[in-house]
């Protein structure tokens, strides 16, 4: 906690903190800082601020927001805290499994203890990252947390600050690392008075959400500075073991040292410092290998990133889809060549984007690469939010387990996965300004429709029952066909624990072979995986110890 109550705000007159109603003047500093010398923080304390007599708005760096993104900040001693964690280390990512949840919907109280009810189930899963979507302070109680405005604070809903320690504790204590998905391109539209504060964001780059953030423009030390105390607050305060970076495709910037190798730089220095190991994931679907080469190769030297083309090549293979960006797969071929290098799209050309797309993944390991069957996006973005298992047969649906499971990358699962749950995942939200809520509503509609999807298939974000159709059932893991499934992850997961982590570049100790009935043969140290996909899909797993 720091000793003072500072906040930047270059092009102000005068800046005054409001505590119980009452006004301070703050103190002009260096590089558009200001700071009061007469009122320090206490644990719990309300505060916000005035900018030129104008309405008292919360802490650009606010810790707590306990009553939503338009109320006052509340300071946070995180020293009150008392961890059990000290002795962890941290997990590598060679060899791990990653389970992606949402806060809202995983557990019926959609709480971060919610979360903490469950962590057996994902023990006895065999996973070793839980990856939670973002829960940084955004507008109303539920969402997908991808419009975020305060990013220091956990948000209010799900439990707040001491309630996300609490999980992140316990994971710990039950051998679970914990990977946090951060937003870093954009800020969502209701409580966002950033722009009010400084030039936080910039007219120069755009993204399709909102206002590119400024990180290579005037001023934008600070605002990168904003952006790395962010990134070190949540692996040093909350004890998170990563983040994953949502969408890096739409950062720009121009600097000599872009914000991703700044970000990665010193993650490094803080894992060093508090010897505990910390990882950044990148989201990207440009294919780029700059983000995960190293440094003295001209890269960013972040740990993985994540691998549409796997998923895009294993869902068309199996669901027969050719619509949007699954126009570039659907062939046998694509799968093989995901299967074996994780892109596809490596430097050659690509019918949806009418240009040649990616660079080689030549020389880096095959685990910085995160792939997936089924995660947030695939399944969320879809007009009635079907979950594979909706989509396909069971045979299906046990091939692309074992191809996921059985591969050389990170493989990443997506909350009830592993149970074939049959609950939908909806893309919902909870604004409260009418006019932003119809837009949001119309918005998702017109996007949806113009994808392909019939209007009526599409749920109203702002429909309460959009929300509450999504929460898992946990009732169905002990159903016949839902326990099956469960059993199956369970045996694949077990299976990779005994085989060899491939730490070597792609496609080494990895042979694909696909023949002209469709039979796709997917050898890797350790185990061959037979798929019949020009027929039933039926699925043979052979582990080396099994032979002869």
């Amino acid at each position: 906690m720091t000793d003072r109550f500072r906040v930047w705000a270059p092009d102000r007159r005068r800046v005054e903190l409001v505590v119980d109603g009452r006004r301070h003047d703050m103190a002009p500093g260096e590089r558009g800082w200001w700071e009061a010398g007469d009122v320090f923080p206490e644990h719990g304390l309300r505060y916000g601020y005035s900018l030129d007599g104008g309405e008292v708005r919360p802490d650009p760096r606010s810790p707590w927001q306990p009553d939503g993104v338009l109320g006052l900040s509340a300071a946070v001693d995180h020293s009150h805290y008392r961890w059990s964690d000290l002795g962890w280390q941290g997990r590598d990512l060679a060899g791990a499994v990653i389970y992606e949840l949402h806060v809202g919907t995983f557990s019926t109280p959609g709480t971060f203890a919610g979360v903490i009810e469950h962590l057996p189930h994902l023990v006895a899963l065999g996973i070793d990252f839980v990856e939670l979507m973002p829960v940084a302070e955004f507008a109303g109680d539920r969402g997908w947390g991808y419009d975020g405005v305060d990013l220091f604070a956990p948000h209010h809903a799900y439990g707040g600050p001491e309630g996300l320690k609490h999980l992140v504790n316990a994971c710990h204590a039950a051998g679970l690392g914990v990977l946090l998905d951060v937003v870093y391109n954009h800020l969502g539209p209701m409580g966002n008075f950033l722009a009010e504060f400084g030039p936080y964001f910039t007219g120069r780059h755009k993204t399709g959400w909102g206002p590119a953030l400024n990180y290579d423009g005037a001023h934008s030390d600070e605002v990168r500075r904003f952006i790395a105390d962010n990134a070190l607050m949540w692996m040093r305060d909350y004890h998170f073991d990563g983040l994953r970076l949502d969408a890096v495709h739409a950062i720009v910037d121009q600097t000599p040292v872009h914000i991703l190798e700044q970000l990665e730089m010193e993650t490094r220095e803080l894992s060093a410092r508090l010897h505990r190991v910390k990882i950044l994931i990148a989201e990207s679907d440009t294919n780029d290998p700059r983000l995960i080469r190293g440094t003295e190769r001209g890269g960013y030297g972040l740990a993985a990133v994540w691998s549409d083309d796997w998923h895009h090549s294993v869902h068309a293979a199996l669901t027969g889809e050719r619509v949007g960006y699954y126009r570039d797969f659907g062939r046998l071929e694509h799968l093989g060549k995901a299967l074996r290098r994780a892109w596809v799209y490596d430097g050659v050309w690509s019918e949806h984007r009418q240009r040649t797309k990616g660079g080689s993944p030549e020389g880096v390991e095959s685990h910085r690469f995160v792939v997936a069957v089924q995660n947030h996006d695939q399944v969320g973005n879809r007009a009635a939010g079907e979950r594979l298992g909706a989509l396909v047969d069971e045979a299906k649906l046990r091939a692309a387990a074992a191809l996921l499971l059985s591969s050389p990358f990170t493989p990443m699962l997506f909350q009830g996965e592993e149970w074939a749950a049959s609950s939908p995942f909806l893309y919902f939200t909870a604004f409260d300004d009418p006019s932003l809520a119809r837009a949001v509503s119309e918005g998702r509609r017109r996007e949806l429709v113009a994808f392909g999807w019939d209007p009526k298939d599409v749920s109203d974000p702002q429909d309460p029952q959009t929300f509450e159709r999504s929460k898992l059932d946990w009732d169905e893991v002990g159903e016949p066909p839902h326990r099956k499934m469960l059993e199956w992850y369970r045996s694949l997961i077990g299976l990779r624990r005994r085989l060899p982590t491939i730490t070597s570049p792609v496609g080494e100790h990895v042979d694909v072979q696909v023949d002209g009935s469709g039979l796709v043969t997917f050898h890797r140290d350790g185990v061959t995986v037979r798929v019949d996909a020009g027929g039933d899909w039926s699925v043979e797993v052979i582990e080396e110890s099994q032979r002869g």
